[in-house]
Formats: structure tokens, sequence, C-alpha cells
């Protein structure tokens, strides 16, 4: 079962608890894998005792597990703390999965799969220097249909894949995009103030979705959900895209949730972490 459970320091860390039922290999593999995973929870490093605590093992099992991991580099021990870190191995393997991760190609079969439930188009944009980079799409079916060039850029500000990730800045980040970049208008409805920017940002974090109504170009509307990496921080999001005729502001929150769930599914693929 899944707990929370306080620790020395007074951090709260949620952890699950290792079966005890069997002394199998592929137990002991399980054990040590759920091991790692708690040391990768915490920088600070764990003390034996923390470890068998929150894990449900004894210290003897514990201990001889990662003896074992220490062994193959997979995690560390400091003498002078008596503390257990992740190790180096843990980053070469790693590594070696971001190499292969390719944004696009998990993202597709999740935007095909939102393009043929909503009909619309599907795009996928990555964050670079203030703009946000279109990177792939997934178009309608319809004879009607929004079109986007990979490698078109516009500010963040100006797309609903843009504010998405502006949304899960800090104030401070904010007022540094601002300074360095400004609001250019795109279209009549982009938004060109700072505290409308600031407004719409607050509405993005409670929806968990923006909108951009004609903001990027005119007769179009847009919603966005963010992707985001391992720390939780975004770096990318998906769209849909199509016609005003078509995505009336009654189906917002609809298709918001849509892309929401999507945009989660991608970055869980990716090994993102949720909101």
């Amino acid at each position: 079962m899944t707990a929370s459970s306080p620790r020395p320091s007074g951090k709260t860390t949620k952890v699950t608890r290792i079966d005890r039922d069997s002394d199998s290999t592929v137990q002991s593999l399980t054990r040590a894998m759920q091991l790692l995973e708690l040391l990768a929870d915490d920088d600070e490093g764990y003390r034996l005792v923390d470890i068998a605590a929150h894990s449900g093992l004894s210290s003897s099992t514990a201990h001889r597990l990662l003896t074992t991991l220490e062994q193959r580099q997979f995690v560390q021990f400091d003498r002078e703390t008596s503390l257990w870190y992740v190790g180096v191995r843990c980053f070469s393997v790693g590594s070696a999965f971001a190499r292969r991760r390719r944004i696009a190609q998990l993202a597709l079969p999740v935007m095909r799969r939102l393009r043929d439930s909503t009909g619309e188009s599907i795009n996928l944009g990555l964050a670079d220097l203030g703009d946000i980079v279109f990177v792939t799409q997934v178009e309608s079916r319809e004879t009607m249909r929004a079109i986007g060039k990979p490698g078109f850029r516009a500010p963040l500000h100006g797309t609903a894949m843009g504010q998405s990730i502006l949304a899960a800045m800090t104030e401070d980040d904010v007022l540094q995009y601002l300074r360095a970049y400004g609001l250019p208008k795109l279209t009549s409805n982009t938004i060109a103030r700072a505290s409308r920017l600031h407004e719409t940002l607050g509405e993005v974090r409670r929806a968990g979705h923006a909108i951009d109504d004609e903001q990027n170009a005119v007769g179009l509307r847009c919603i966005a959900a963010a992707i985001r990496d391992e720390h939780a921080q975004p770096f990318g999001a998906i769209s849909l895209v199509g016609p005003t005729q078509r995505i009336r502001s009654a189906d917002f929150e609809r298709l918001g949730t849509a892309v929401r769930a999507a945009a989660d599914e991608i970055s869980a693929a990716y090994g993102g972490r949720p909101r």
C-alpha cells in the first residue's frame, strides 16, 4: 500500500511498502528496484534505519541488497555520514533512456487518437527562447482544417501551447519573459497587457489547459496543455486547433479535458511527472 511517512528531517516522502512474502530471485530484484526508487526520491540520502523503516524490510535484508547494488555502482555509500545515495550507474542507464526518448515518436500515437476522437488537427510544440516551435502535426480529416508547418515559431504569450508553459512558471520567470520578449501582437485578440497575461495564466493554472481564441491566427481556436519532464517542469505542449465555426466556446471544457489527458499520457511515456 501507499503511505506518507515522516523522515527525521521533517520531510514527508511517499513510499510503497515492499512485499516480504517471497525470497525468490524475482522478489529480490523487485526489492532492489524499489530501494533505488526510494533513494531517488531524495537527494539528501538515507540512513540504513530510515531505508528499512520506509521499505518495510529488515535492516539486514536492506543492507544486503544495498551492498550488492553498491558493488555495481547503482548506489553509493558515504562512510563519513553513513548515508546511502543513488549511484553513478543509475545515471548512465538513465542517459541511455534519455537518448532514445524521442518526443515526437512518443507523442504521435496519442495525438492520432486525440485527432480521431475530436476530429480536429493536433499540434506538438517545444519551448525555445521565448517562443513555441511547432514540431509536428496530425492533420484533421475535415476539408476545412488548420495546417501547421514544422519549424514555425510564435511567441509563448500568443499561443495556447505557450500560455500553458508560461502558466507553470513562477511570477519572477514570467516577469523576466516580459522584460526579454515583450507582448508583440499577432492579431487584434493577442494579449497585449501584462496585467491581462497574469490574469490569463491564473485561469490556465486553475483549468489545467489554455485557450487561444483567435490570438495567434484569425479564424482559429486552439486548446493546449503542457507536457512535463521528470522534474514536473513543462518543456512543450500539445494543442487541438480548428476553425471557430466548429470549435465553440461551449466545447472548451470538454475538449480541454481531452487535451489535458493526452498531454499527461505523453508526459508519462516520456518519463515525466504530473503537475
